[in-house]
C-alpha cells in the first residue's frame, strides 16, 4: 500500500541524515556514469518538491545512490532497506561478475481487481491500484485469484497472476478470460471445426465450462496467464 510519496521519502532522507540535495547528487554521480542516466539539480529539485515524480531509470539511480528500496522510495510500505551486502560488495555488483546472480528491478502493474477461480465474478478495474514486481516479468496487468477452482496449477485465493494481454492463446493455456461482463481464470481449449470453446479447471469438484455457437459472442480472452505471486507462505 503506498502511504508517501517520493518528495516526502527524500526529504526524510535527508532529515534523518544530515544530507543536502548536493550530497544526493554526488552520490548518484557514479550510478549515471556507470548506467549512462542523466540526474541533474533541476530533476532532483523537482522530486523533492514534489513537482514531478522520478521515471523508473531515475528511481533505480536514486535507490543506488541512497542505498534504499526503490518500492520504499516511491512511497509503498516496504522495507527502507536495498538489499544484503556481500563483504564490501552489493548485489548489483556480484551480478556483474557472476552469471546466475540477478537484482530484482521493479516496476508498477496496473491491477484489475479480483478474478474468479471458480464462478465467474465482475472484472472490476481498478486502475488506480498498483502492483510492484520484478520489471523482467513480461506481462501488462495483474489480477488477484479468488476461489480454489486452479489449486493444482498452485493457484490459490489472494495470489497476484500476471496477465500478458492477447485475444488468442494455445489450448492448454491458463488465461483470463470475460464471460458477459464477468471474468474467470481457467484452461483453455477452443475448438474452431466445432465452434466450441471449453474452460477447465484445476481442481476435480468444479465441472468444465462449455461454451458453443453464439455464445462465444459473449466470450473474450484478456490474457495469457505468465506469473504469479504466491499469498501463501
Amino acid at each position: 500500500m503506498k502511504k508517501f510519496t517520493t518528495s516526502q521519502r527524500l526529504k526524510q532522507l535527508m532529515n534523518e541524515r544530515n544530507i543536502k540535495q548536493v550530497d544526493i547528487l554526488i552520490k548518484a554521480e557514479p550510478f549515471c556514469k556507470k548506467y549512462g542516466v542523466k540526474l541533474n539539480k533541476n530533476d532532483l529539485s523537482q522530486y523533492v518538491n514534489g513537482k514531478v515524480e522520478p521515471g523508473q531509470q531515475k528511481l533505480s539511480i536514486l535507490g543506488l545512490a541512497l542505498n534504499v528500496n526503490e518500492a520504499w522510495l516511491m512511497g509503498y510500505d516496504v522495507p527502507q532497506i536495498r538489499d544484503i551486502t556481500f563483504g564490501n560488495e552489493t548485489v548489483e555488483e556480484l551480478s556483474a561478475k557472476y552469471d546466475n546472480i540477478k537484482p530484482i528491478k521493479l516496476k508498477r502493474f496496473p491491477m484489475l481487481g479480483e478474478i474468479a477461480c471458480g464462478e465467474p465474478v465482475f472484472a472490476d478495474e481498478d486502475k488506480e491500484h498498483y502492483v510492484m514486481a520484478d520489471m523482467d516479468i513480461r506481462a501488462d496487468f495483474c489480477l488477484t485469484a479468488k476461489g480454489d477452482s486452479m489449486v493444482n496449477a498452485r493457484i490459490y485465493e489472494g495470489d497476484i497472476v500476471f496477465i500478458k494481454e492477447m485475444p488468442i492463446v494455445e489450448n492448454g493455456d491458463i488465461a483470463a478470460v470475460i464471460i458477459d461482463d464477468e471474468a474467470t481464470l481457467k484452461r483453455v481449449y477452443y475448438y474452431p471445426e466445432d465452434s466450441m470453446l471449453q474452460l477447465i479447471a484445476e481442481n476435480p469438484k468444479y465441472k468444465p465450462l462449455v461454451y458453443q455457437g453464439e455464445e462465444l459472442n459473449h466470450i473474450r480472452i484478456l490474457g495469457k496467464a505468465v506469473y504469479f505471486m504466491s499469498a501463501v507462505e
